[in-house]
């Protein structure tokens, strides 16, 4: 039996300035119009406009049933602060958590950048070809992530774009922004992790955890520790 190649569904371009408005669109604080505004001052066609609201209703606007609380609780612990840089927090959990695509060049954009602070674009357009195939849409959702998360401020594109330098890591220290950023990080890899390991995961290599995890999520309503020896504690969402 061939499989098919999984579903790439993030491939279009965000830019965090659409993203405020679709939280405060979800918060009650705009409209619709208002971001219908937006996007036509942005330049964006008929198509592309669709294509982009498609995009913002998943990660903001009219999430998916199952994302629907997480969703909501991000727009109130995010939309009253109106900050580029708790913007990009959501925005970044948003993604992870309703598109596996984003996530997973997130993931290789953080582990090939955590040596040395910068990789070559070619080597994750080769990496995301191993595990989506090697297809014409593959390269362009990749360059829309990539580009995406330039314009949140997790990485720059130097050398007419083909290379990739991490940018200085935010520090998240509010803890219900804690708790909600490893929430996204826990959807994304649809598993429980190692505690210890939870703030160095490559897919949210923007930020820097600034508190001590344990005692954050212990306050959690979603998410649950649990002891795997004398040790070892994992994090786990509550089913």
């Amino acid at each position: 039996m061939i499989q098919s190649a999984p579903q790439i569904g993030f491939d279009r371009y965000i830019q965090l300035d659409w993203m405020a408005m679709a939280i405060k669109v979800r918060a009650g604080l705009a409209t619709l119009d208002d971001l219908e505004a937006l996007l036509v001052s942005a330049g964006l066609g008929k198509e592309a406009k669709s294509k982009t609201r498609t995009k913002l209703n998943a990660l903001a606007i009219e999430p998916r049933n199952e994302l629907a609380a997480f969703i909501d609780q991000g727009v109130e612990i995010f939309s009253p602060q109106d900050d580029c840089a708790m913007t990009a927090v959501f925005a970044w959990g948003s993604a992870i958590a309703s598109y596996p695509y984003f996530g997973k060049v997130a993931e290789f954009s953080g582990r090939l950048t955590a040596i040395q602070g910068d990789c070559s674009v070619s080597e994750i357009h080769r990496r995301m070809s191993e595990v989506y195939g090697d297809r014409e849409v593959t390269k362009r959702a990749t360059q829309a992530v990539i580009q995406t998360q330039a314009n949140w401020g997790a990485i720059e594109r130097v050398e007419n774009g083909k290379r990739l330098n991490r940018l200085p890591q935010r520090k998240v220290s509010d803890e219900k922004v804690i708790r909600w950023l490893v929430e996204a990080a826990l959807r994304f890899t649809g598993k429980a992790m190692p505690v210890t390991s939870l703030p160095t995961m490559a897919v949210i290599y923007p930020f820097q955890i600034d508190q001590s995890l344990p005692y954050v999520l212990s306050k959690s309503d979603t998410i649950e520790l649990r002891a795997e020896g004398p040790s070892n504690q994992f994090a786990a969402l509550r089913s």
